[in-house]
C-alpha cells in the first residue's frame, strides 16, 4: 500500500497498474523522440520546438495524471465506502448466522437433553421390568419347588381354598381344619342348615399323574399315564367319601377341590367315567372357578335359611312398625286440627284488627261541628269522673 497524503494507493489495483504503464509509455516515447532528433541532426530550433511540444504533451499528461489521480481518489473513496458497507452487511449476516446457529445449537441441546431424559426413563422402566421378570422367574422356581413336594403342594391347595372361601362366605359360616366326630380333620367345613347340613371341602392335587399324562409321548406312555391319573383321582374320591360324609353330622355329600383349572378341565374332557364315579359316591369335583360359584349358591341358601329363622322377629318388628305408623298418623291428624284452629284464630284476629283500625281512622277524622243532634245523642260517649253518676238526659254540645 502507498499512502499519498490522505489517499492510499494499492499497487495491485488495475487502475494504478494502468496509470503506471501509461507513464512508462510516455517516458519511452520521450526517449525515442530525443534519439530521432539526434540522428536527424536537426538544428536547435527544431529541437526546441519538439521539446516544447513534448513539454506540452507532458503537461497534458500531467493534467491527465492529475485528473486520473482525482478519479482514482473518488474510486478509492467509493471502493472504501463499498467495502465498509460490505463489511457491515457481512457483520450483520455473520451475527444473524451466529444467532441462528446459537438458537439451533440451543434447540438441539434441549432436544438432546429431553431425548436423553426419555431414554433414561425408558431404561429405568426396562430395568424395573427386568427386575420383575427376574423376581417372577424366582417365584416360578419357588412354585415349582412347592408343587414338587406333596406336603407343600397340599398346603398350597389349602391356602387357595382358604382365600376363595373367605371371599365368598360370611365370617361365621365356615371352619378351617374342623375335626369331625370320627377324628378326621377336614380342610374346610361349611356350616349349612339342615337340609343339607354342614358340608366338607377337601383339597386334593394329583399333580404327578397329570404331569405324567402331559409328558407322555408314545401310546404306551399315554395309556399308563391315563391309568395312573384314574387311580389317583379314584383314591382321592374314595378317601373323601369315607372320611367326610357322616350320616346325621354332615351333608349327604362332599366337595373335592382341585386348585388347578387345567387338571379339572383334563378330568372333565378325557376322564368322564371318573367324574361320574365321584357323583355316584356323592363327591363333587370343583375347580377354583366352579368352587366360587358353588360357594355363592351356598351363601344364598344360608341367607335364605337365616331369613326364615328371623321371620318371627321380622313379623314382630313389622307389627311394632305398623303401630308406630298408626300413632304417627294420629299425631299428624291432631297437629292438623291444631293448625286449623290456629288458622281460624288468626283469621278472627285479622277481622278484629281490621275493625279496630277502621274505628281508629274514624276517630282520627272526627268533626264535632258536623254531628247532627241525633248523632250527638246516639254516638257520643260522655266522659265522667269516677264519683259522678252517669247522666240521664242527652248531653249538651260543647261550645
Amino acid at each position: 500500500m502507498i499512502r499519498i497524503g490522505a489517499v492510499t494507493i494499492d499497487p495491485s489495483d488495475p487502475v494504478v497498474l494502468a496509470l503506471g504503464a501509461l507513464l512508462v509509455l510516455l517516458l519511452l516515447l520521450l526517449v525515442v523522440v530525443l534519439r530521432l532528433s539526434a540522428r536527424a541532426g536537426r538544428p536547435d530550433g527544431d529541437m526546441t520546438q519538439q521539446l516544447g511540444r513534448l513539454g506540452d504533451v507532458v503537461r497534458g499528461l500531467a493534467d491527465g495524471q492529475q485528473q486520473l489521480f482525482g478519479g482514482l481518489s473518488t474510486v478509492s473513496k467509493a471502493q472504501a465506502e463499498a467495502q465498509s458497507r460490505m463489511i457491515q452487511v457481512m457483520e450483520a449476516r455473520l451475527a444473524e448466522v451466529q444467532r441462528n446457529m446459537t438458537d439451533s445449537l440451543h434447540g438441539s441441546a434441549v432436544r438432546t437433553t429431553r431425548s436423553l431424559a426419555e431414554l433414561q426413563e425408558r431404561l429405568a422402566t426396562i430395568d424395573k421390568a427386568q427386575h420383575n421378570i427376574e423376581k417372577l422367574s424366582g417365584d416360578v422356581l419357588s412354585l415349582q419347588d412347592i408343587l414338587s413336594n406333596k406336603q407343600t403342594r397340599g398346603a398350597f391347595g389349602e391356602i387357595q381354598l382358604n382365600d376363595i372361601v373367605t371371599k365368598a362366605m360370611p365370617a361365621n359360616s365356615y371352619q378351617f381344619q374342623a375335626t369331625l366326630s370320627n377324628g378326621k380333620r377336614a380342610d374346610c367345613l361349611i356350616d349349612l342348615p339342615n337340609p343339607p347340613g354342614p358340608i366338607v371341602i377337601d383339597s386334593k392335587f394329583p399333580l404327578e399323574a397329570y404331569e405324567a399324562l402331559r409328558g407322555a409321548e408314545t401310546k404306551a406312555q399315554k395309556i399308563e399315564a391315563a391309568r395312573l391319573m384314574k387311580a389317583a383321582v379314584r383314591l382321592h374320591i374314595k378317601a373323601i367319601s369315607e372320611k367326610y360324609i357322616i350320616e346325621g353330622e354332615t351333608a349327604d355329600g362332599a366337595l373335592m377341590f382341585l386348585p388347578s383349572e387345567a387338571v379339572y378341565a383334563e378330568l372333565h374332557a378325557n376322564f368322564g367315567d371318573v367324574v361320574r364315579e365321584g357323583f355316584a359316591q356323592r363327591v363333587w369335583i370343583v375347580s377354583p372357578t366352579t368352587c366360587m360359584a358353588t360357594l355363592n349358591t351356598m351363601r344364598a341358601v344360608l341367607k335364605d335359611a337365616r331369613m326364615r329363622e328371623q321371620a318371627g322377629a321380622i313379623r314382630r318388628e313389622l307389627g311394632l312398625l305398623y303401630k308406630d305408623v298408626e300413632r304417627l298418623g294420629d299425631r299428624v291428624d291432631s297437629l292438623d286440627r291444631h293448625f286449623g284452629q290456629a288458622a281460624k284464630d288468626i283469621s278472627d284476629i285479622k277481622i278484629s284488627a281490621g275493625k279496630a283500625g277502621n274505628r281508629a281512622k274514624k276517630l282520627d277524622n272526627f268533626d264535632f261541628e258536623e254531628l247532627s243532634e241525633s248523632a250527638r245523642n246516639d254516638d257520643v260517649v260522655r266522659l265522667a269522673s269516677a264519683a259522678a253518676a252517669p247522666p240521664k238526659g242527652p248531653s249538651k254540645p260543647a261550645s
